[in-house]
């Protein structure tokens, strides 16, 4: 699991960044903490870090899943697929929501592939 890994921790440097960046939106856009609404540009932002959280909970345990029961190197590239995918999403949606199509896609679609081919290795494993 040594590439899944590293994927993995690539994916969570990549969730810190955002949040990063919501920080410094705060600070561009005058909205204090605790208050998630204000600036729409500021919510963009929010709505990407929160969304990738959202992300984060299927493509992690599938990427371990997968890797264990399918191929650790075919893993880490989907988690990779999905990173860039992130930052696609990332980058449109804070220009314009409307565009966020295919971030959402290439980061949507390997986590789908991840947890349902973790699911078939396992129980494949298990007969």
């Amino acid at each position: 699991m040594l590439f899944t890994t590293i994927a993995i921790m690539v994916a969570l440097l990549q969730f810190v960044f955002f949040g990063i960046e919501v920080g410094r939106a705060r600070g561009r856009f005058g909205v204090q903490a605790p208050a998630v609404s204000g600036h729409p540009e500021f919510e963009r932002y929010f709505r990407v870090h929160v969304n990738t959280m959202e992300q984060l909970i299927i493509v992690v345990p599938g990427a371990v899943a997968f890797a264990s029961h399918v191929d650790d190197l075919w893993a880490a590239v989907l988690v990779a697929i999905y990173i860039v995918g992130r930052f696609i999403y990332f980058s449109s949606y804070v220009k314009d929501p409307a565009k966020r199509g295919l971030g959402f896609a290439l980061s949507a679609f390997p986590g789908w592939i991840l947890v349902i081919g973790g699911l078939v290795g396992a129980l494949m494993a298990a007969l």
